[in-house]
């Protein structure tokens, strides 16, 4: 019989074991499943994370209105886009006005809404109908009508909505377009946040791999008294391996069942969670076919090459098997060598990757971080086997723990391998995104203890800057209005010669509190006028600005207008500034801007002769009402549905930056569950590899209570010692990521969140496993056949 008859015919025979020896062998099966399975459906996920990421853009450029200004026609139609915030969810909207009967439906839609009515999303709908909604009930003034169709949304959750304008969008519209479909360009990464994806992409993926390891070696000890069966009926030592490989691939070609199983209910329920502001459709959530292929192939190569690995160390003879007895120590020096073998890679890149930077070294990077990650992790089993080798003495339940551990470490040591693989990383991407974040966001200016909100909305009559600050000041929850209109005025007359344009400045009216806040203005009485200086260098020039902003100068109200593509110049309206304005300073608004020209108090001019104002707010609100911002939102949408509604923030990410920030909290948070879920597993795998063990202690009057803390000690030990180790690890790797990036340690405790969160994991997992313990220390657990 040649070589490939031989593996055929005894992985067969190893297959047919681990579907067959009654319940024992099939709770073995059906934990190395499960183990499997889990690891299974969490790499699923990670392979449709591309093509998922790919479609949500597809669906957000085929809906965007198109950015070419288009000519008025039948296919035409006017647009406003609209955001507001409800309760940290955003709300987008886009309100038309079509021009003609030829005017496209928004994608998603079979035609334009009417005016005065909406289609919305369905979770828009739901949130709508329900209590949580009612707020916002208030804040949209349509009728629901149609529902947008999956085409048109880039997730289940999102909520969207499409309105039908009343007249007068006209006015306030922000373009006009005769088509959808927007062929955005995307900016590339910068080399930094490459580096970061690829470390996200290392530091998730591998502890799920360490995972799927060691499920394949779930219950090794009964596995190894079998195999010692069939050395006594004449199996030879390279037989019983190749058996015990076939078993441990009959564990895993289940895992591999079940875990698209796992990914098949899952993904059902995708739609109806958000994680991080994340969520899909079901049917977008596909694994790449290469890589969906790369995991069939993987998992059950994986399964065999781990368990030959495991049984070079185990001499299987006729009458029992010799793991018990004290064997060679573990070797130091090839698991030492793998990180060393990784930081040799890394260190060439010291300094390499800037802010300016588009490319790295990706597959040199990544396989560094690999090394240096599996070479922390590979470290564990020897540092159990050093440090319980030399614990003696304590009470029983230590006892009983620290000389399981002695016996039996490398099992302890996997059970807890993939959270060191998983901290390790933690760590090194803690220390790398505290290090860069300063990079990805800039201050805006803007003072947000001096105002929370901002609106702003075209005003069609000049007095309603008045209106709405009575409006804002009456609403729930707001302290204090600062509201003003601001307009353009220019120097009448032609254009002169030696002249690019007619200068023109800012015309800024409101109340003396309110103009107070934009200027340094020591007194103030209705009917004064300013003339307003920024500081040099931030501002138009002061030459420029006393060509029409200066005492007794005359400006016209109606500056030339830009619309449709073309200017228009209306009649003209003059009005001339008192040779009483003073000159005072500009003063940062809350918004950080410096306004500058000429600032007046109402009785001062005729505000309806403005051309084309803007009236803005800027409101703060009370924080002892928790919906104050909803409320004066609502007060927004009731003065003017389009208006703008801006909340401050002192400030702003990278919009790249945060992308790749959520998608670390959505994959570490998948990663986090996966391995409470395989410590769950492996722990209850031991537990019933122990139940006559624990049968007998229980029968020799051993008390629940010890039992139950030797089981803890046994927990706790491999995982303190691997925190330790994953410590170390992820600050070197980090220090080393670091080098790469020209940064110091902004952070040494980085670890410590970490930490708390395995050592969390420890105390839910043994809380867990304590109902099995007690169930399975009953007496009849000695009955044997």
């Amino acid at each position: 019989m040649n070589l490939g008859s031989t593996w055929i015919r005894d992985l067969t025979l190893g297959l047919r074991f681990a579907v067959t020896g009654g319940r024992p062998g099939w709770a073995r099966t059906a934990l190395t499943a499960l183990g499997v399975g889990l690891g299974v459906a969490m790499l699923l996920f990670a392979a449709s994370v591309p093509g998922l990421l790919q479609t949500r853009d597809d669906r957000a450029a085929a809906r965007e209105v198109s950015l070419d200004e288009a000519k008025r026609s039948d296919s035409s139609f006017l647009f406003n886009r609209t955001s507001t915030l409800y309760r940290g969810d955003t709300v987008k909207g886009l309100v038309i006005r079509p021009d003609g009967n030829d005017a496209p439906a928004p994608v998603g839609l079979a035609q334009v809404p009417a005016p005065g009515e909406m289609a919305v999303s369905p979770a828009l709908a739901e949130l709508l109908d329900s209590r949580r909604g009612s707020l916002l009930k208030d804040r949209l003034p349509y009728k629901v009508g149609a529902t947008i169709g999956k085409e048109g949304l880039t997730g289940r959750a999102e909520l969207l909505y499409y309105a039908g304008s009343p007249v007068g969008l006209e006015t306030g519209a922000e373009g006009r377009a005769d088509h959808y479909g927007d062929a955005r360009s995307f900016d590339p990464l910068n080399a930094v946040l490459l580096l970061i994806v690829v470390m996200i992409c290392v530091a998730l993926i591998l502890p799920v791999a360490v995972f799927i390891a060691t499920a394949v070696r779930f219950g090794g000890e009964q596995r190894d008294r079998r195999l010692a069966a069939l050395r006594l009926v004449g199996a030879d030592q390279a037989m019983t391996r190749r058996i015990a490989a076939g078993e441990s691939l009959g564990g895993a070609l289940l895992g591999l069942a079940t875990g698209a199983a796992l990914f098949a209910w899952l993904r059902q329920l995708a739609g109806s969670v958000t994680v991080w502001d994340v969520n899909a459709f079901p049917s977008d959530i596909v694994p790449s076919l290469w890589l969906t292929v790369l995991i069939l192939i993987a998992v059950p190569a994986s399964a065999i090459g781990v368990t030959l690995s495991a049984l070079r160390r185990v001499s299987i003879e006729p009458l029992g098997v010799v793991r018990d007895a004290t064997g060679r120590r573990r070797r130091l020096w090839w698991r030492v060598l793998l990180p060393v073998v990784g930081v040799a890679l890394l260190l060439p890149q010291s300094g390499s990757i800037g802010m300016e930077g588009t490319g790295i070294a990706t597959y040199q990077i990544a396989a560094g971080a690999m090394l240096v990650l599996i070479g922390t992790t590979s470290l564990l089993p020897w540092l159990v086997e050093a440090v319980v080798g030399r614990l003696r003495g304590g009470p029983v339940a230590w006892q009983l723990a620290v000389r399981r551990l002695q016996l039996s470490s490398g099992t302890a040591a996997r059970a807890v391998s993939g959270i060191v693989v998983a901290a390790a990383g933690a760590i090194a991407l803690q220390m790398l995104l505290t290090a860069v974040q300063n990079d990805f966001m800039r201050p805006t200016g803007m003072d947000s203890a001096r105002a929370q909100l901002e609106t702003r909305v075209p005003a069609g009559n000049g007095t309603l800057a008045r209106d709405m600050i009575d409006e804002y000041a009456r609403t729930k929850g707001v302290l204090g209005v600062v509201g003003f209109i601001e307009a353009g005025v220019e120097r009448p007359g032609p254009q002169r010669a030696g002249e690019d344009w007619i200068p023109t400045t800012q015309l800024t009216v409101g109340d003396c509190p309110s103009l107070k806040e934009l200027a340094k203005i020591s007194s103030c009485r209705d009917g004064d006028v300013f003339i307003v200086r920024t500081p040099k260098g931030q501002g138009p020039a002061d030459d420029y600005l006393a060509k029409t902003a200066r005492a007794g100068a005359e400006v016209n109200l109606h500056p030339e207008q830009w619309s449709e593509g073309k200017t228009t110049r209306p009649a003209p309206a003059l009005w001339r500034v008192p040779k009483s304005a003073r000159t005072v300073d500009s003063r940062p608004d809350p918004m950080g801007d410096l306004a500058f020209g000429i600032m007046a108090t109402p009785s001062a001019i005729d505000v309806k002769a403005l051309m084309s104002p803007e009236a803005r707010t800027m409101i703060k609100l009370d924080p002892a009402v928790p919906d104050a911002a909803e409320y004066a939102r609502n007060t927004a949408a009731a003065i003017d549905p389009l208006t703008f509604v801006n909340t401050l923030q002192n400030f702003e990410r990278d919009s790249q930056y945060s992308s790749v920030r959520t998608g670390l909290f959505v994959g570490a948070t998948a990663t986090m569950l996966l391995i409470a879920a395989s410590m769950l597993v492996s722990t209850l795998e031991q537990l019933r590899d122990r139940k006559r063990l624990l049968s007998v202690l229980v029968a020799f009057g051993t008390r629940r209570a010890t039992l139950s803390w030797s089981v803890l000690w046994q927990t706790a030990v491999p995982i303190v010692l691997g925190l330790a180790l994953a410590t170390g690890g992820g600050v070197g790797l980090g220090l080393v990521l670091l080098r790469m990036v020209n940064k110091q340690v902004e952070d040494w405790w980085a670890f410590l969140p970490v930490n708390a969160v395995g050592a969390a994991l420890i105390l839910l997992v043994t809380l867990l496993s304590l109902p099995v313990l007690w169930r399975l220390m009953r007496p009849d657990g000695l009955r044997t056949e």
